[in-house]
């Protein structure tokens, strides 16, 4: 292969950088032309690329966010979108493709790559932890650490003034960044996606906790399916009159900041792996990790990841404050 594109796409997730700086840093390695598209597929469609040097990528591993950009572009999902796509790569004389992101940014490669029949390589990005075939995804480490050191803060105030609070976090679909933080913060009450909520449960709960006059914290998962915390405020409180319930989005602050040594780590292994695979002449799959081991996976087995959240649970169920 004698040039490689790469992009992000969707979501920005820390560590997205570190990935960037490795394949361009090791397609220089074998000789091979690193080219980034800004944006995402938007920025393919509009033609927006240029050729990286090492200089580009210096002091970058430690930034959040992408340097070159992402967006979300429905146009891309469209034939005459995608056949714009395929101008511009075949302009810039592209052998080779890596895209960084989720499901829908592989879907994307996936239709791009049977039309155009060039090779891709998908690199997981998202806080979610959401993606089929692989044990982690870049970024969500740091959104975890970001999440628990958040919630620490929290309790602090819940403490002092004998307040509940529902923290709300990413997940709309999966509920790892919740259950993880719940773990990770000590946290017995958490609602995820993948869990009927019992809202006459969560009251008892909650009541529970304030007898002993103990800071009331409850991770709620966006997608949760009793709602998200703002509806889920509304249905405890006609039980618990009297009680001071606050609420915290964490919001976007959950992507930001400096990636974790893991995820740094983790971006950088990630992206060399994808340019070997790619001057290997292999196509169609995924960068994965598992089992501490990076690997291949499938792209046309790539989707949302349904997780089975029982052990975990049952962790949390079990170091529970009986005496309370």
């Amino acid at each position: 292969m004698k040039k490689i594109a790469f992009l992000t796409s969707g979501g920005d997730a820390p560590g997205m950088n570190a990935a960037i700086r490795s394949i361009v840093q090791t397609c220089l390695h074998f000789n091979c032309i690193p080219f980034a598209i800004y944006d995402g597929y938007q920025g393919m469609l509009e033609g927006r690329g240029r050729i990286m040097e090492s200089k580009d990528v210096e002091n970058c591993i430690q930034l959040g966010g992408t340097i070159i950009g992402t967006a979300r572009c429905k146009e891309f999902m469209t034939l005459e979108g995608r056949g714009k796509a395929i101008e511009f790569l075949r302009k810039e004389e592209i052998d080779g493709l890596i895209v960084i992101g989720g499901d829908g940014t592989f879907a994307g490669a996936m239709l791009l790559g049977k039309e155009m029949n060039i090779p891709i390589i998908g690199i997981p990005g998202t806080i979610d932890n959401d993606i089929k075939g692989t044990d982690y995804t870049i970024g969500f480490d740091t959104a975890l650490n970001t999440v628990v050191a958040s919630i620490d803060k929290i309790r602090d105030t819940a403490s002092s003034h004998h307040r509940v609070f529902l923290v709300e976090v990413m997940g709309k679909d999966a509920g790892s960044l919740a259950i993880d933080s719940a773990l990770g913060s000590a946290i017995e009450t958490v609602l995820i996606p993948e869990e009927q909520t019992d809202i006459l449960k969560l009251v008892q709960q909650i009541k529970s906790n304030r007898e002993n006059i103990k800071a009331t914290i409850v991770i709620v998962a966006e997608g949760d399916d009793a709602g998200n915390s703002s509806i889920i405020i509304e249905k405890v409180k006609p039980y618990l009159e009297g009680v001071d319930i606050k609420q915290t989005i964490l919001g976007h602050i959950q992507r930001g900041g400096s990636p974790s040594a893991f995820d740094r780590i983790l971006g950088t292994s990630m992206g060399n792996f994808a340019v070997n695979e790619l001057i290997a002449g292999n196509t169609n799959k995924m960068v994965s990790i598992k089992n501490n081991k990076v690997c291949l996976h499938d792209l046309n087995n790539i989707g949302k990841l349904s997780q089975d959240f029982n052990q975990k649970l049952r962790i949390i169920e079990e170091l529970v404050d009986l005496s309370k």
